[in-house]
C-alpha cells in the first residue's frame, strides 16, 4: 500500500461519451435541488485538496465560479479555497488572479508526478480537454469519476482519444440521481 496521492479525473459526459460541451446539455446548477447529488459532490470535494486544470478550464472556472454570489451548490466556496494547479506555457502566477493558484510550466508528466508525491488528499482534474490526453497517456490517472448526463450530443471531444485502449478498469460504484445523471466510478489500476 502506498501513501501517494491519487489523481482523480472527474468529468461530466454525455451518454455517447462527449466531454466537450458544444450544446446546452450541462447546467452547472443542475443538482441544486437534488440533495443526494449535492451530497456526492461535497463528499468528493472533502476527499480532495487540489485541483489540476489546463489554462482554458482555469480561465473558464475563474470567470464563472470565483465571484459567484448565492451559489447554492457550494462549488464556488470549494473552488475558492482549494489549491489550484494550472498547466500552462503562457500564464504566469501573476496572471492567475485567484487565490491558491499556481502555474505548472515544466514537463506536465513530471509536474503531476511531483504533485502526487506530496502529502495530501486527492488531486482532481476536470475539464481540461488538452491536458487530459497527456495524463491518460502517461498512465497517471488512478480513478475516473464520470457523471453521465442523459443526452446524446453526437459530436465533440471524448475522454479517451481514438485508438486509446484501457484494460483492467474496475467498477467502484454506479448510482443514479433524481436529475437523471448517473455516476460511474472506475479504478484505473
Amino acid at each position: 500500500m502506498t501513501d501517494q496521492r491519487r489523481l482523480v479525473v472527474t468529468q461530466n459526459t454525455t451518454l455517447d461519451g462527449a466531454i466537450q460541451m458544444l450544446d446546452d446539455w450541462f447546467d452547472d446548477q443542475r443538482g441544486v435541488d437534488d440533495p443526494e447529488f449535492l451530497a456526492e459532490n461535497h463528499r468528493q470535494d472533502a476527499a480532495a485538496d487540489a485541483l489540476l486544470v489546463g489554462r482554458q478550464t482555469f480561465t473558464d472556472f475563474r470567470g464563472y465560479w470565483r465571484d459567484l454570489e448565492d451559489d447554492a451548490t457550494g462549488i464556488s466556496d470549494y473552488l475558492n479555497g482549494v489549491e489550484k494547479y494550472v498547466v500552462s506555457s503562457t500564464l504566469t502566477d501573476d496572471d492567475l488572479d485567484w487565490q491558491h493558484s499556481t502555474v505548472l510550466r515544466g514537463d506536465v508528466v513530471e509536474e503531476v508526478r511531483a504533485l502526487k508525491d506530496r502529502p495530501g488528499r486527492d488531486i482532481v482534474c476536470t475539464g481540461s480537454l488538452t491536458l487530459l490526453p497527456v495524463l491518460v497517456g502517461a498512465d497517471l490517472v488512478d480513478e475516473y469519476r464520470l457523471f453521465v448526463y442523459p443526452v446524446v450530443q453526437g459530436r465533440g471531444t471524448r475522454l479517451f482519444p481514438d485508438g486509446h485502449r484501457a484494460s483492467g478498469l474496475r467498477l467502484l460504484e454506479a448510482r443514479s440521481f433524481a436529475t437523471g445523471v448517473a455516476l460511474l466510478r472506475y479504478a484505473a489500476h
